[in-house]
């Protein structure tokens, strides 16, 4: 692992989800910006290889024939470029999380740099691996929904209403610095979710959008709140709303999909069920492992119906993926097979230009802007 040390919340989320299912051993870490601080996380976590630098760990994994096979890099989004490429150039295999970086530029050096490398790249967009997702996708893939119309996503959250960062908290310091961050506040941190998770179960690609970014807080200069119109490939319409100051909304990350057949509504605060209304019939609901799912989403779903599974989880489908495709290809499948419906560079490179999208767009006066 590349940062989540003691103090990161992120970190010790990826830790608990990628051994969830049994898949990964936590051996190494470049776990803080210091060597001191990396040594007392690892310490604390009893990891025995601790490493000052990502660069460092790079080199001397690859040189042991124990080595790690893959590196999970949970970061602020300045760095995940350049460690990416240290671990990819050893043709160690990286899950990184997203967004993909902070930057335009280093986004495109890091995708040359996978499409070169043996090496297999998955980003983790937790949300996709949901079963009731997985499930809403599989039904809008088959035709039940027929040819989609509209499309709305949501990621609202209350947690940086104040100013946060003038306080001391360090995942809004980071979160709330352009240096770190990169051009999108809240687009970048949830916005790329909701995009990411309307892309993945719709099956469409955003063409254009014209968004309306503020910083309500006085003094941030990454937005907090945003507003966006999407037109989707295909001609189906969209929306999108993302937010880090709408008191009462603690996670709500919610899609609705809807087609001439029918539509669709899942909520992530409340992810066992989803939503299923066939045109002119009642609404119904499909239960995680109960009453309506199906197989998609009975493979990825860990416990009896009506037990909360959800985030962890989510996480740890991503996790045992990659760990599949990892074994696949050593096996000797080739990439794009092994990868499947993972998350990969192209799902960060959508994103990127999603942020860059939205910010053009904004400073535009919400012209059509496209991805």
């Amino acid at each position: 692992m590349v940062g989540g040390g003691n103090d990161a919340f992120i970190g010790g989320v990826h830790r608990i989800a990628s051994r969830i299912d049994g898949r990964f051993d936590l051996v190494a870490g470049a776990l803080s910006s210091t060597p001191e601080k990396s040594a007392a996380s690892a310490e604390a976590l009893g990891i025995s290889r601790s490493y000052g630098s990502f660069e460092e760990m790079a080199k001397a994994e690859a040189a042991r024939e124990d080595g790690i096979e893959a590196v999970s890099i949970v970061t602020p989004n300045h760095v995940h470029a350049a460690a990416a490429k240290a671990f990819l150039a050893q043709g160690i295999h990286v899950i990184c999380d997203k967004p993909l970086t902070s930057t335009m530029e280093d986004a495109a050096a890091l995708e040359k740099l996978v499409a070169d490398s043996d090496a297999l790249f998955v980003l983790t967009h937790n949300y996709t691996g949901y079963p009731m997702i997985r499930q809403a996708r599989e039904m809008i893939a088959s035709g039940e929904l027929g040819t989609i119309r509209i499309v709305q996503a949501e990621y609202p959250q209350d947690w940086l209403t104040s100013p946060m960062e003038s306080e001391g908290l360090k995942q809004a310091e980071w979160r709330t610095d352009p240096a770190r961050s990169g051009a999108g506040g809240s687009i970048g941190d949830i916005g790329t979710h909701a995009h990411n998770l309307a892309c993945f179960v719709s099956g469409l690609e955003v063409e254009s959008l014209a968004a309306d970014l503020q910083a309500f807080v006085a003094g941030r200069t990454l937005d907090d709140n945003a507003h966006m119109m999407l037109r989707f490939a295909g001609g189906a319409r969209g929306m999108l709303w993302s937010s880090q100051v709408a008191p009462g909304n603690e996670n709500a990350l919610k899609l609705r999909i809807y087609g001439e057949k029918g539509g669709l509504e899942w909520s992530q605060e409340d992810p066992n069920y989803l939503w299923f209304t066939p045109h002119g019939e009642a609404k119904r609901l499909l239960t995680r492992n109960g009453s309506g799912a199906s197989a998609v989403s009975q493979v990825v779903s860990r416990i009896p119906s009506g037990h909360p599974e959800g985030y962890l989880e989510g996480f740890a489908t991503i996790y045992s993926e990659a760990a599949d495709a990892i074994r696949a290809v050593q096996a000797g499948a080739d990439r794009a097979t092994a990868m499947g419906q993972l998350p990969g560079i192209k799902a960060g490179m959508d994103g990127m230009r999603f942020i860059n999208a939205c910010v053009a767009s904004s400073k535009a006066n919400a012209a059509w802007t496209n991805l």
